[in-house]
């Protein structure tokens, strides 16, 4: 792998792993508030679905992967499964950390993990899932091949990601506004207008669900399928470890 994309740049794979922190770490306390004036609110919406498609059972054990500030293990949690929060930045960690004490969740595991590289032993997860986060990894290939051998046989994986609207009108308008107003709101609300920059060409740079379905059935999961959510703005991918 000789160049990965970095927003609208091709840089170097470990350019690319430390800039990445680097936005994260500089957007981490206001990311919530931010993904809030990114959609509307409607992140918690597609949250809130995409945990109900991925029904999550008591007793379950379910890996979190780049879920550091807590929004889906949160989610996940109310059912009785047990929840590892894995993320590769320990400043997202320490604020998903500081929220589940607020909010009085306990018996979350904790962990920094790189996704392309999980140190957790093969087939000791029921599920899987990874939400915004799949399009931030170095090695997209190498990460899904590694969900795929944390999983038990019979687990899921499920992947919540922005993706490639085809409502035609809708997607002019969207392009618009995330390119030229998103930065503005991250430079007013966090201080940070290049991260925000960043994050939205993360988005068109990502692969489209044909594409990234394609992906995932490569690291080999079967019944691998894509919802679109507002013509594809945003995409629930799920597959089966058989």
């Amino acid at each position: 792998m000789d160049k990965v994309s970095f927003g609208y740049e091709d840089v170097a794979p470990a350019e690319k792993t430390g800039r990445v922190g680097a936005v994260f770490s500089s957007v981490a306390r206001r990311y919530d508030l931010m993904n809030d004036f990114m959609s509307g609110g409607m992140h918690r919406l597609w949250k809130d679905a995409f945990v109900r498609r991925l029904r999550p059972r008591a007793g379950e054990a379910v890996l979190d992967m780049a879920g550091g500030t807590g929004d889906i293990a949160f989610r996940i949690a109310k059912s009785g499964a047990y929840v590892t929060v894995a993320d590769i930045n320990p400043d997202m960690l320490a604020v998903g950390m500081e929220r589940a004490e607020k909010r009085g969740i306990d018996g979350l595991v904790w962990a920094e993990e790189n996704a392309e590289s999980l140190s957790f032993g093969d087939a000791g997860f029921d599920a899987y899932t990874i939400a915004f986060g799949i399009r931030n990894v170095t090695d997209i290939p190498a990460a899904l091949r590694e969900a795929h051998r944390v999983l038990k046989v019979g687990g899921r994986f499920f992947c919540l990601e922005f993706s490639t609207t085809t409502w035609p009108g809708f997607k002019t308008i969207y392009d618009r506004y995330s390119h030229e107003v998103v930065p503005r709101i991250g430079k007013a609300v966090a201080d940070d207008e290049d991260s925000y920059r960043y994050l939205i060409e993360s988005i068109r740079r990502f692969p489209d669900m044909p594409a990234f379905t394609a992906m995932i059935r490569e690291a080999g999961f079967a019944n691998v399928s894509a919802t679109p959510i507002l013509g594809g703005l945003v995409a629930i991918h799920s597959g089966w470890k058989i």
